[in-house]
């Protein structure tokens, strides 16, 4: 595989992460610098974890995994997007109390964005590729293109106001449907 390759199929893999990342922002979570912190740092961590965690399970439990795991993703994008439109429409209550960059979450944001990753790993290992660096140029590639989407998402988020917030769930939503859509389609 060549560095090229890698760098196409990383920028690919961090879209998802990118567009959850412009919609937080445009919807005013990511307020501070430890939020923008913790929402990359994490979409970069899941993203080069993903692909190791892929290679090591190998293509033995490949057949088990992908006859679910977008089933996974949708779900999980689909109840972070209708928490973002239900608060929202509640008048932004809620989400003054509820940080999506911590806890749950966090994490089922970061999982939801990386679960493509998984199945390049298990890819990686079926043609023997080795998965360090593809997986360290994934991580860092992420990390960079969710700190891009952060800055363009608080640009737009003072252009939307409040629409941003649903704004941005209905982006997880259209995410989520496209992560079922390629893989049923």
């Amino acid at each position: 595989m060549s560095n090229f390759d890698i760098v196409v199929l990383a920028l690919s893999l961090s879209l998802d992460a990118c567009a959850v990342s412009l919609a937080l922002s445009a919807a005013g979570h990511l307020d501070n610098v430890r939020a923008k912190f913790r929402i990359a740092f994490h979409f970069g961590l899941f993203q080069f974890l993903m692909p190791l965690a892929g290679w090591a399970v190998g293509t033995r439990l490949e057949p088990y995994i992908a006859a679910y795991d977008h089933w996974v993703a949708f779900g999980l994008l689909v109840l972070v997007a209708l928490r973002m439109i239900l608060s929202a429409k509640d008048g932004g209550i809620q989400s003054a109390q509820e940080d999506p960059t911590r806890g749950w979450t966090l994490m089922t944001l970061a999982t939801a964005t990386s679960v493509d990753a998984l199945a390049v790993g298990l890819g990686l290992a079926a043609f023997g590729i080795s998965v360090w660096y593809p997986s360290v140029i994934i991580g860092l590639i992420t990390l960079t293109m969710s700190v891009v989407a952060i800055r363009l998402g608080a640009k737009a988020g003072q252009w939307l106001g409040t629409r941003g917030q649903i704004a941005g769930g209905i982006v997880l939503l259209i995410i989520a449907f496209k992560i079922v859509a390629s893989h049923t389609l």
